[in-house]
This record gives structure tokens, C-alpha cells and sequence, in this order.
């Protein structure tokens, strides 16, 4: 398939799922809703792109590989604006937001930069079985994490306010371009970058910061643990994506690695943050 053609399919699938996953939060509260957003999206389109980009099925399997290293860089980013927003400084509500934004960026930049720098390595020298291993024990520390950080938080109450228009439209905008962006390094050889674009934290940054916005900080804060734990399907999904969409091609692999993603992480996730109310 030409390349442009699964970079534009990829892209407007990705940017209608994650317009369509926005509202969880808003319309469940900070505690379930922030589960149910995490559940396995934009992923979908990302790994059906790169695997039909990826020049070898060991490229597609590296650059899912990675996505784990990705999502606990989402997490520790999602951890930050639960631990930085008491310290900033008091000014207004626009100029606290764009600190916070601008600081939660930057440090997951700085990681993703520090995960493709250690494990490029590993890539080049051919040891895909390695890179997953490390996958699933990424994605175990990150499940323990999500359990920390999802306990202990008082729930917040739904918010009532509809998400604004821009909102949705940044993230549909932003999620295409991530998995635009993941297909196209795929095609040219960056697996290990492809992964970890592919999980780049437009669903995240875009809830924080319209909870932020509309509902104050109260909401947002909330929302993080439960979103830290419900994160970790995506890991599971690209795990399991990366044995199921070679054995049994792109749709059937997306169907099993969603359905085994949600039964494995997402509904478990859900149960626990529930009893924790």
C-alpha cells in the first residue's frame, strides 16, 4: 500500500477516535472516567499503520516494543500534573496552564529522547526479544505505579460543562499528526522512534488541560491515578499486537489485541479504582 495512503487513513482514524474518547472524563468523573479514556485508541491507527509501513515484521515488533517505555513516560508525565501544580507560582489561570503545559512537555521529550538513546542499541543489534521483555517489564512497573497513584485520591465529580469545540479539534488534530508521524519513521526505519511517536501524549495533555480549564484543578487531579492504570492498556495492546496482527493480519490482530488489552488492564483498572471509592 502506498505510503501516503496509510499515513492519511492512519491519521483520520486516529484523530475521530480520539475526538470520540474526550468526553469520558467529563461525563464519568476523575475516577472511572479516567480509566475508560485510556482504553486502547489512537494506538489502533498507529499500530495498523507502522505495521503496514514497517519494512520487516521485526521492525513492526521493535516498534511496538516500545510503546511500553512510552506509556510510563505518560504516566510519570500524567504524575506531574498531579505533584507540580501546588508549587507553581500564583498567577492566573492561562499563565499557571501554560507553565504546567510547557513543563510536562519537556520532561517527556527529555525521556523519550533518553529511552530511543538506551534501547537503540538493543534495536540495531537485531534483539527484538530483548526489547519486549523489557516491554512487559515496563509495563508491570507501570501497572504497579497506576495502583500507587489511583489509591487514596478522593473522587471528583463529573464535570457538567461540555468539552469547548477547540479542544476537540486540537486533539483530533494532534493525535493525526502523532500517528502520522509514527507511520512515516516506521517506513523509514526508526521503529524504536515510530513507538514511542505513536504514543506521544495527545490524549493526556488535551483532558488535562480542558479539565483544567473548565472544571479547575480539582477534576484533573482526580483523574490522574485512574488514568496512570488505565494507561497501561495501551502497553498490553501493542504487546499483544505485536504476535497478533503478523499471525492473524491488521483487523483480527487490532480485534484480538483490543479485546485482550481491555479484559486483561481496562476492566480490572476499572473495578479497582471503583472499590477504592
Amino acid at each position: 500500500m502506498p505510503l501516503l495512503t496509510v499515513v492519511l487513513t492512519s491519521a483520520l482514524f486516529a484523530g475521530l477516535v480520539a475526538v470520540g474518547a474526550t468526553v469520558a472524563v467529563e461525563r464519568l468523573g476523575g475516577r472511572v472516567g479516567g480509566v475508560l479514556a485510556t482504553t486502547p485508541s489512537t494506538i489502533l491507527a498507529a499500530a495498523a499503520g507502522v505495521y503496514a509501513a514497517a519494512p520487516t515484521e521485526a521492525a513492526f515488533q521493535a516498534a511496538m516494543s516500545a510503546t511500553p517505555a512510552g506509556m510510563l513516560l505518560n504516566a510519570l508525565f500524567l504524575w506531574l500534573w498531579r505533584l507540580v501544580p501546588p508549587h507553581l507560582p500564583a498567577r492566573g489561570l492561562g499563565a499557571r496552564l501554560v507553565m504546567m503545559t510547557t513543563l510536562s512537555l519537556g520532561a517527556w521529550l527529555l525521556g523519550a529522547f533518553g529511552v530511543v538513546t538506551v534501547l537503540g542499541p538493543i534495536r540495531a543489534a537485531g534483539d527484538t526479544a530483548s526489547l519486549l521483555w523489557i516491554g512487559l517489564g515496563l509495563t508491570v512497573a507501570a501497572i504497579l505505579l497506576g495502583l500507587i497513584t489511583s489509591r487514596g485520591v478522593a473522587p471528583s465529580a463529573s464535570a457538567p460543562r461540555p468539552v469547548p469545540l477547540g479542544v476537540l479539534i486540537a486533539r483530533g488534530l494532534f493525535a493525526a499528526i502523532a500517528v502520522s508521524v509514527a507511520v512515516v519513521w516506521s517506513r523509514l526505519g526508526g521503529p524504536l522512534a515510530a513507538g514511542m511517536a505513536s504514543v506521544f501524549p495527545v490524549i493526556f495533555l488535551t483532558t488535562m488541560v480542558s479539565l483544567w480549564l473548565s472544571q479547575g484543578e480539582a477534576v484533573q487531579s482526580g483523574a490522574v491515578g485512574p488514568m496512570m492504570l488505565g494507561s497501561t492498556a495501551v502497553s498490553a495492546f501493542a504487546l499483544i499486537a505485536a504476535f497478533a496482527l503478523p499471525a492473524f493480519g491488521v483487523v483480527l490482530g487490532c480485534v484480538v489485541s483490543w479485546f485482550g488489552a481491555v479484559l486483561l488492564v481496562s476492566l480490572p483498572a476499572a473495578a479497582w479504582v471503583r472499590r477504592g471509592r
